[in-house]
């Protein structure tokens, strides 16, 4: 076979060859930008709202319930907060919304009420007091005895652990208030014991200075279940490779709990957390309220009892709403503030960013 002598240009000398297309690829122009694959990702968000709805009206369905519940129960009630800037009077009509209506206004005059107001600070003194001591004492022993139940080995003593501390969850503060009653009381076993053998009585249910402390222990007999629960749900979902990966590599029980157990609880440790936070004003008013008179308003009163008190007991709708408000507002703050702590920590919180 003969060869052309025709001598090529250089340009066409140092051209590269341009190799056929694939098979299957479509033919285009040389220039025209390659096509990018779209996923399933990619096009369920291009999907119109209406082909959305089509595809989730079941779900949309069943929720509807639920909106409708927290639309009346949560949302609607916020409209009320307008008595905050009245002088309310709900025996101007039997309808709470004509009451509203024809209620006076005075702008900001409760709220300088209650700055000037020193049962007002007072009661925030001791919401904030009892919220951080049961922050510190009560928030990590659900995660504590969530880790040493988590440890048992044997399926039926761990069941039987986990029922015993999560029953008294289902009690009521009035309840619980008359077993710590009979326990700790004047009258109480404990008391009643230390006489016999030459002592004086426990004073523990009437003493101002330890109150603080006695609704902590309450709230951790009567709640400290419930967290359990949520703490080893998570632990539930820790692979049982990482555990023995951890182990081959020489690491002990403790090693493997800091570094294997705790980060997987580190999520949930920082929405519980988070919800904490912003329950922080909430206190518990039932089991404060039924313990109020023993103790005296200076060392019981929080927000809670001090708006009921304002409110329902002394007929101060408009000055309790406003301490309300302000509680509310608070609590908002704290919220979005530790969610911005928990994104900061790499964490997700209550909502992504």
């Amino acid at each position: 076979m003969s060869h052309s002598t025709v001598p090529r240009s250089k340009a066409e000398a140092t051209k590269p060859v341009e190799e056929p297309a694939a098979s299957g690829d479509a033919a285009g122009p040389p220039d025209a930008p390659p096509r990018r694959k779209r996923g399933k990702q990619g096009e369920r968000g291009k999907l119109s709202l209406r082909l959305r709805y089509r595809r989730d009206r079941v779900l949309l369905l069943m929720t509807l319930p639920a909106v409708a519940v927290v639309l009346v129960f949560n949302y609607l009630p916020i409209l009320g907060n307008v008595v905050a800037f009245q002088d309310y009077d709900p025996y101007i009509s039997d309808n709470g919304v004509v009451s509203i209506l024809n209620s006076p206004l005075v702008g900001l005059e409760n709220f300088q009420r209650i700055m000037e107001d020193s049962a007002f600070w007072n009661a925030l003194k001791n919401t904030l007091v009892l919220f951080f001591l049961q922050l510190v004492l009560f928030f990590p022993i659900p995660v504590l005895l969530a880790l040493l139940i988590n440890s048992v080995i044997r399926p039926r003593v761990r069941a039987v652990a986990q029922a015993i501390l999560y029953l008294p969850h289902f009690f009521s503060w009035v309840l619980v208030i008359a077993v710590f009653q009979q326990l700790f009381g004047g009258a109480g076993i404990f008391s009643q014991l230390l006489r016999q053998n030459g002592h004086d009585g426990l004073e523990v249910m009437t003493n101002p200075d330890t109150f603080v402390f006695l609704l902590t222990a309450q709230s951790v007999w009567k709640d400290a279940g419930w967290g359990i629960i949520v703490f080893l749900a998570a632990l539930a979902s820790v692979s049982p490779d990482l555990y023995e990966a951890a182990a081959m590599d020489g690491a002990g029980r403790w090693r493997r709990m800091w570094h294997v157990t705790l980060p997987a609880l580190r999520p949930v440790i920082a929405l519980l957390l988070v919800l904490r936070v912003g329950d922080a004003l909430t206190v518990g008013f039932e089991q404060i309220l039924l313990q109020r008179d023993a103790v005296g308003p200076g060392a019981s009163e929080v927000l809670d009892t001090f708006v009921w008190w304002n409110g329902v007991r002394n007929q101060d709708f408009g000055y309790a709403a406003a301490a309300g408000l302000i509680k509310g507002v608070v609590s908002l703050g704290l919220v979005l503030a530790a969610n911005k702590v928990a994104h900061l920590m790499g964490e997700q919180g209550v909502y992504k960013k």
